[in-house]
């Protein structure tokens, strides 16, 4: 068979490497624009695999998403959302590996694939019919879906991604095909209060369970041992709990008042310890602690992630890659967060963030590295001046740790090869830090 793979990178190879091991032909075009893909003689081939950002232009093709729920034989739980997929996906993993170890499951296998960054195609034939799929899934790779998974979780929708997207309803119709496909025999956990998600949770034909949830008792006992910070964290960690339920057939009531599970369930979100660059914590230096938010890449990131410090006085930095979204929003939240007491600007975005902005407040550098030194100078001057206890000669008891927060709330393609690349050099600067 030839198979043409239209953009290389973690997909496209994945595809590529897959079918050549099968025996196939596979051809990576790569490095090209919508436009050229008009010039490409397609016809020559029997398959046309389009990798996540390259748009749809023709219903014939097919994508490495849309080839895995066609030939995966275990059901799959799927999450979408603007942000928080990987973490609700990790935790539903950790959850089900613990379940699965003291339950009557042992023969299952739980596999993590997806936008995560593990490209689904690559465990597809060792996936029995016994396994799991939890499957981080993006707009991207939604786009053209004509299946959904068994258990879709709909977490926030904000705008992202409109430099590829034709407009935020494009947007929003890809998100919607997590659902679009479901029958009354499947679920839908949504989150309730973005208006975004309960549009699409509406249009799946199956049941529907939405959070945030009731705090009980057990409930309030399985979050006190979340591991990572931030409200936002324990919305997605009570969507992963919903989504397990929902995937064993029962309320999660009944399922917490298994005891084995409710202890299973304790344990696996206990052993969840976070993923790198969301919310990190790199170290602490002279009562400084420094997080690393890199993954973020749209303002609503940014924004849990201020409100995860709330209490805490927070040096920001953010900034990076224009893509052409409205910023008003964004600009307001970093002008009015209390929490806020330096903000420091990087990338093409910065002029934009900080016009008409308190230059007091808001400060513009051109390299990661002059932002770093300026908000540890900055952090522990906050950190010296509100722990000292000089008029009444007094230890301090409860000293205060300010927080140096990297959350770009952009894309990092300016200046940085990706936000790995990005939070690796966050965390190589804080880290040699004296």
């Amino acid at each position: 068979m030839n198979i043409a793979v239209l953009g290389g990178g973690v997909e496209g190879n994945a595809v590529k490497d897959y079918f050549e091991k099968h025996g196939d032909y596979v051809q990576i075009f790569d490095g090209f624009t919508d436009n050229d893909v008009k010039t490409f003689n397609l016809s020559d081939y029997d398959k046309v695999f389009r990798s996540p950002s390259v748009h749809p232009l023709d219903t014939s093709w097919t994508s490495m998403t849309k080839y895995f729920f066609d030939n995966c034989k275990a059901k799959i739980i799927g999450v979408t959302g603007t942000k928080g997929k990987g973490t609700t996906c990790s935790i539903i993993t950790s959850i089900l590996n613990e379940i699965i170890k003291n339950s009557e499951w042992p023969s299952r296998k739980v596999h993590l694939v997806g936008n995560i960054g593990n490209p689904s195609i690559n465990v597809l034939d060792e996936i029995t019919e016994d396994d799991i799929v939890v499957y981080e899934m993006s707009s991207f790779q939604l786009w053209d879906m004509e299946q959904s998974p068994k258990v879709a979780v709909v977490l926030r929708i904000e705008q992202d991604h409109l430099d590829r997207h034709y407009n935020l309803e494009d947007y929003h119709q890809a998100k919607a095909n997590i659902v679009r496909y479901q029958n009354e025999d499947d679920f839908c956990v949504y989150y309730s209060n973005n208006e975004n998600s309960v549009r699409i949770a509406n249009l799946s034909k199956g049941k529907k369970v939405s959070y945030p949830i009731e705090r009980t008792k057990k409930v309030q006992e399985i979050l006190n041992g979340l591991q990572v910070p931030g409200e936002h964290n324990v919305e997605n960690t009570e969507a992963a709990l919903l989504a397990v339920a929902c995937f064993i057939n029962k309320t999660l009531n009944e399922l917490l008042d298994d005891e084995i599970t409710f202890n299973c369930i304790k344990t696996g979100i206990q052993n969840f310890k976070g993923l790198p660059h969301r919310l990190e914590f790199v170290r602490e230096l002279n009562g400084v602690r420094y997080y690393d938010d890199n993954f973020s890449s749209a303002y609503p990131a940014t924004d849990v992630a201020i409100k995860a410090f709330e209490n805490d006085p927070t040096i920001l930095i953010a900034g990076g890659k224009d893509r052409h979204l409205d910023l008003s929003e964004y600009k307001n939240r970093l002008e009015t967060a209390k929490n806020l007491k330096k903000v420091l600007l990087i990338g093409e975005i910065k002029e934009q963030l900080s016009s008409n902005e308190d230059p007091e407040k808001f400060e513009l550098f051109e390299t990661l590295e002059d932002a770093v030194v300026r908000a540890k100078e900055v952090a522990e001057k906050i950190a010296e001046d509100t722990n000292s206890n000089y008029d009444l000669c007094l230890p301090v008891t409860n000293p205060l740790h300010p927080v140096v927060l990297m959350s770009p709330g952009a894309a990092s393609f300016d200046m940085f090869r990706d936000f790995k690349d990005r939070g690796e050099q966050y965390q190589n600067l804080v880290k040699n830090l004296e």
